[in-house]
């Protein structure tokens, strides 16, 4: 069985949105793209190493697919190019006709399960919204990693969007960067659960 990991970075509002650059995905006329990077710091450089020294392939939407593979194999001498170049991509797309970065497979919801329940390596979906939340649906998803920025952007495209399934989660880990990012890691844990009957009610 391989497990799922999702990798989002997200601001304190909710906001998942380019966070590595201006026109990583300037939609909707967001403005604030690469609200990620001042406040980036060694501790997390480290978190991101140790994340990318086991075999991984990864998940991607298409858009995620699109940005990573127009930047990432022209950027092979950086170490995340290398990991990333190296690994097996699946991508959860209907539109894109051709898949041109070596190593690449599409994959719908039902290969995803499939690809779950086989062996290999980890799986590891990097923001990806669209192709997150059908995971996250179909509870797909594993393990959710989230680098919570201590920003308000105030609007953006968003991590969870109304319509998901009631999902409990438990806090396995939590780590604070120098620079007030926390990172924490959350497991499903089944249904939300509900306080008993009459519970808090007035007499």
């Amino acid at each position: 069985m391989r497990r799922i990991i999702a990798i989002i970075y997200v601001s304190l509002d909710g906001v998942m949105q380019a966070p590595g650059g201006p026109e990583e995905d300037p939609g909707g006329g967001f403005v604030h793209g690469g609200w990620a990077m001042p406040r980036w710091d060694e501790m997390m450089n480290g978190l991101l190493a140790e994340l990318l020294d086991r075999p991984f392939a990864l998940l991607l939407g298409r858009k995620t697919y699109e940005i990573f593979a127009g930047y990432w194999p022209h950027h092979t001498d950086n170490p995340i190019g290398r990991k990333f170049d190296a690994a097996v991509k699946y991508v959860m797309t209907r539109r894109l006709d051709r898949l041109d970065w070596a190593g690449s497979e599409r994959v719908d919801a039902a290969g995803v399960a499939r690809l779950k329940s086989g062996e290999g390596p980890q799986i590891h979906v990097w923001g990806s919204g669209n192709a997150l939340r059908a995971l996250t649906a179909a509870g797909l998803v594993d393990e959710y990693r989230l680098w919570i920025f201590p920003l308000i952007l105030g609007g953006g495209k968003r991590l969870f969007e109304p319509g998901l399934p009631a999902t409990a989660l438990t806090l396995a880990d939590t780590k604070v960067s120098t620079t007030g990012v926390v990172i924490n890691t959350y497991r499903p844990a089944g249904p939300v659960a509900l306080p008993a009957e009459g519970l808090g009610k007035a007499e």
